[in-house]
């Protein structure tokens, strides 16, 4: 397992592998424990939440199992997200303090790890955000921050701020799999009159990887916005085919081969997982240390239907 510093920060030693804990709710608490342990095992010292997960409810079952394992508080690292409330955004001062108070009482933790914007909030005002991180980072409730979704713009609307009393932003959540590449598609089509070439989000993987933000990759096996995973799926007979004759040259399956090609991009991607399911865990690990060369990361890109300029 490679292990990053996020955000280049050298207590921040994350595995490059991380769990996405959206689906908790589907296990019970024993299931759950034994399922932390195997991920563990596997070298997986990341977990991610949202206080909208199950509407809490992930939060609350993740710190039931947790307790029942053998995993320190202190090996791993927690990370949640606040802002979605329903039918709005809200990155207000007094909602991502409570959010936070929330977050910390179903983790049954003292502290997150990282705190993370869930998705823009165009009515954001970054000295309410600045003064909210400040708090929280000086009670010890959370010791880093980032954010979801965001373009460059509005990273740096709030670094504008948290630059001022040194807060830096680590993270951004972002989608990204073989066939939902837009932050790289338009990095190739540079000057052209061609869908691929417009620029969905203002350069965002550029962006952090000039500022040392980790980007983290969502839906990693998805196409589209959760229209269905890609892996075989008749849709692409393609893509599966390039994949199952690669699978085998480097003795992964395809769910570890698609996490693969996103680990073998310079940007040093965490890669978020959501699958319950040990054995989807167990293939993705196998393959966390094979590096695809260059000639099989672009035939992959090109059997997803993408074309090259």
């Amino acid at each position: 397992m490679k292990y990053l510093e996020l955000g280049g920060n050298a207590d921040m030693k994350a595995s490059q592998i991380a769990i996405g804990c959206m689906r908790m709710t589907k296990l019970e608490t024993v299931e759950i424990s034994r399922y932390l342990e195997h991920a563990v095992a596997q070298g997986i010292n990341f977990f991610d939440h949202a206080d909208i997960y199950g509407k809490g409810e992930c939060e609350e079952k993740f710190a039931s199992g947790f307790k029942e394992t053998s995993i320190k508080r202190e090996d791993i690292f927690l990370q949640s997200k606040c802002g979605i409330r329903p039918g709005f955004f809200d990155f207000s001062k007094k909602h991502i303090l409570s959010a936070v108070d929330g977050i910390l009482e179903r983790l049954d933790t003292d502290y997150l790890d990282v705190l993370a914007l869930h998705r823009p909030d165009t009515l954001m005002e970054p000295e309410e955000v600045t003064e909210a991180f400040v708090a929280l980072k000086k009670a010890g409730k959370v010791r880093q921050f980032g954010v979801s979704n965001q373009n460059p713009g509005q990273m740096r609307l709030l670094k504008k701020y948290l630059d001022q009393e040194n807060i830096p932003l680590i993270v951004n959540q972002l989608q990204l799999s073989m066939t939902f590449t837009p932050m790289i598609d338009a990095g190739f089509n540079v000057n052209m009159q061609i869908d691929p070439a417009i620029n969905r989000d203002g350069g965002i993987l550029e962006y952090c990887r000039l500022h040392d933000v980790t980007i983290q990759a969502w839906s990693p096996f998805q196409y589209g916005f959760f229209e269905g995973v890609f892996i075989d799926n008749p849709k692409f007979k393609e893509l599966n085919d390039v994949m199952e004759k690669m699978a085998d040259k480097y003795g992964v399956t395809k769910t570890g081969l698609a996490v693969a090609w996103i680990s073998r991009h310079p940007a040093n991607i965490q890669t978020i997982i959501g699958t319950m399911t040990e054995t989807r865990v167990k293939e993705v690990t196998d393959a966390a240390d094979i590096q695809l060369s260059r000639e099989d990361w672009y035939e992959l890109y090109r059997a997803a239907g993408n074309k090259l300029p």
